[in-house]
């Protein structure tokens, strides 16, 4: 990839779902521009390691699934809620005995939103945009309406003191399950 990219055929390199020890390899061949992994209020794993590799480097970090593969705007109460053919009726936390205990998750981002003026999706994706400005959400829609809704999250700015809040209210020892099915993690580079 180096060298496509000094043969002007590339811009730029980045890597999906590294670990740290991953990043730095990679990035002493040739800089990395940005790092894509899942990263919201109930996915945070990476702030331990990968974050804090990210920011040492100078390296982005889009964040993928911002609002929790669509659970944090808490329009996800039950396995009814989703399609027959949706891939996460196989994810362990979408599955109903963590998707019962899961949902006290989301009604807490939602009692949060109703304090501060916003929707659930907004709050939880101004927490992302709040983890710097190295961290850019990607949130996926398939709405007009929702893509609206997540632009507006950009205007909605959260006190340190309601960050603290959602982060208290969605440890990440409080969510049930796990991001992926373990034959998926396995897959990860971690």
């Amino acid at each position: 990839m180096a060298e496509l990219v000094e043969a002007g055929k590339v811009r730029y390199i980045g890597l999906s779902e590294p670990s740290a020890v991953t990043i730095r390899r990679a990035h002493a061949v040739h800089p990395l521009t940005a790092v894509q992994s899942e990263y919201s209020l109930w996915t945070r794993d990476l702030e331990d390691e990968v974050l804090p590799t990210l920011r040492e480097l100078g390296i982005g970090l889009v964040a993928y699934s911002p609002l929790g593969r669509g659970f944090l705007t808490g329009r996800i109460r039950s396995m009814d809620d989703l399609p027959e053919d949706d891939w996460r009726r196989s994810n362990p936390r979408f599955q109903e005995e963590a998707l019962r205990e899961n949902i006290g998750l989301a009604d807490r981002v939602a009692e949060i939103a109703e304090r501060v003026g916003g929707s659930p999706a907004r709050v939880a994706l101004a927490w992302v945009t709040a983890k710097g400005e190295d961290v850019i959400p990607i949130p996926g829609t398939k709405r007009v309406a929702y893509l609206e809704e997540n632009v507006a999250a950009t205007e909605l700015e959260l006190s340190d003191e309601q960050l603290a809040t959602l982060d208290r209210a969605v440890s990440p020892e409080a969510v049930r399950g796990s991001r992926y099915a373990d034959w998926d993690l396995a897959l990860l580079n971690h």
